[in-house]
């Protein structure tokens, strides 16, 4: 992995959530993560089913050797993985990331994990590493991930018409969002609110 990267491995901890480097050794929870719920069958989104986990672990991992990507293994207060997340995109000249290519298991969605997760990680962002900006992308038509994303203050650039070719064919307009530096410190306040009250 090159040494010079801006965006590196790390832990992240919070008391409900925990973000460390993933490995294959999280495969096991991961693919029954991903049979809650039957998470790969949602068409607008990219979930690994169960059997594949360990190939998209292998995926994640190459990525990060290439310097394009840090994923992490998302894991609850016991320890057990529920999702995945990543830094990606890393624009090292810029100080620009996004975060994205995250799924979490369809029993923690919509309790909270979501925002605990998502303050680690831009703190992270802003904080250690001194972001100008922070990004997530999601299909235009994903209407749970917009919510989410709008909750934490992001806001929209816009929409990236015919963006991408889907593995079922179709063409994703992609919805573009961002965190700026200067946006943080009323962003924070709101995540810190929503996770601690």
């Amino acid at each position: 992995m090159p040494i010079d990267l801006w965006m590196a491995p790390t832990e992240l901890h919070s008391r409900t959530v925990s973000l460390v480097p993933l490995a294959q050794s999280h495969a096991a929870d991961l693919s029954e993560a991903a049979a809650d719920g039957d998470l790969h069958r949602l068409w607008y989104t990219s979930v690994p089913t169960p059997e594949q986990v360990p190939a998209e672990i292998d995926r994640r991992l190459g990525l990060l050797d290439a310097g394009a990507m840090v994923p992490f293994a998302v894991l609850d207060p016991a320890g057990h993985a529920v999702g995945m997340t990543t830094y990606m995109n890393i624009d090292n000249g810029n100080r620009r990331v996004e975060i994205g290519s995250t799924w979490y298991r369809q029993s923690v969605q919509r309790t909270g994990l979501n925002t605990a997760c998502k303050l680690l990680m831009l703190r992270h962002a802003f904080g250690a590493c001194d972001a100008i900006a922070v990004e997530f992308r999601t299909h235009r038509l994903n209407r749970q991930s917009r919510a989410a994303i709008e909750r934490l203050g992001a806001r929209l650039d816009g929409i990236l018409r015919a963006h991408m070719i889907l593995p079922n064919g179709t063409i994703r307009d992609t919805a573009v969002y961002s965190v700026t530096a200067a946006d943080w410190p009323t962003v924070q306040a709101n995540l810190e609110f929503m996770a601690y009250r």
